[in-house]
């Protein structure tokens, strides 16, 4: 592979993560009864609030309400039918992409 080619497949890879980061977003999901594991969420973020990376506890957090299992339950039940009906792949619980939605707070179970 010649430079040319090389430089043109770097601009095809950096316009493919620049487009998924303006139109896709990232719900993350600690771990808690229903989901012991934790997940991810890829989804396609265009027409909703959300912002790039997202879960529960961040949503919650921006509100300025406390967080408690029931502020956790609105939130997630509010904001999981949009992001599930938008998924387009999941990957496995990321705490750093959490911690992230938290401003670095993490919250027990």
């Amino acid at each position: 592979m010649n430079l040319k080619h090389l430089k043109i497949l770097l601009g095809i890879i950096a316009l493919a993560l620049l487009g998924f980061r303006l139109c896709c977003g990232l719900f993350v999901i600690q771990p808690i009864g229903a989901l012991p594991e934790g997940t991810t969420i890829a989804y396609w973020r265009v027409g909703t609030n959300f912002d790039f990376i997202e879960s529960p506890d961040g949503l919650v957090k921006k509100t300025g309400v406390g967080l408690s299992l029931w502020t956790r339950a609105i939130a997630l039940g509010t904001a999981a039918q949009p992001v599930i009906d938008r998924e387009l792949f999941r990957l496995p619980y990321m705490e750093s992409l959490y911690l992230i939605t938290t401003d670095g707070e993490s919250y027990d179970r």
